[in-house]
């Protein structure tokens, strides 16, 4: 992602289109990691356990794409790492969030083994995004909400990303 960020940077792109839909998520990690290639010493997410903050995560590493317009399309099928990093690029005013609500997915499980060699998972915490909203089973809400129909995709339109393309192209 750092490489294809530097190639954009040199070759002076006016915006960018983050594509989220359809995209389950992933490692932490590696949302963070996406999402530090806006974000300069900013709170990418915090991880709550009843209310209390019991790890916050930062953005790490140059911002390479900071002050390029972006647009994050996401949808239903946006889920955990995805909606991490449309939460934290739009508190953070670093990009506008354009499609449909994500999935909800921010909880952080752990396995627990029991005696009969079954396994139960747990959940411990959740994940919140920088401005405080709990990311499970909320879902996030995009800034401009732009419906893509079974009828666009079987005809081959993306309304979703021609109103991204729109969007920047006024920047």
């Amino acid at each position: 992602a750092r490489q294809a960020a530097s190639s954009f940077k040199n070759a002076n792109v006016k915006g960018v289109i983050l594509d989220v839909r359809g995209d389950p998520g992933g490692l932490l990690d590696a949302a963070v990691s996406v999402s530090s290639l806006w974000l300069n010493n900013k709170t990418v997410l915090t991880e709550r356990r009843g209310g209390v903050i019991v790890q916050t995560f930062p953005s790490q590493g140059v911002p390479t794409l900071a002050g390029i317009p972006t647009v994050v399309l996401m949808n239903e099928g946006s889920a955990s790492a995805s909606e991490i990093r449309a939460g934290a690029l739009r508190d953070n005013q670093a990009a506008t969030l354009m499609g449909s609500k994500s999935f909800g997915k921010g909880s952080v499980q752990q396995i627990v083994n029991l005696g009969d060699g079954s396994e139960l998972k747990v959940t411990i915490a959740r994940w919140y995004t920088p401005s405080g909203k709990n990311i499970d089973k909320n879902g996030i809400e995009p800034d401009k909400k732009v419906d893509r129909t079974d009828d666009d995709v079987k005809n081959g339109r993306d309304p979703q990303k021609d109103a991204a393309i729109q969007f920047l192209m006024q920047r």
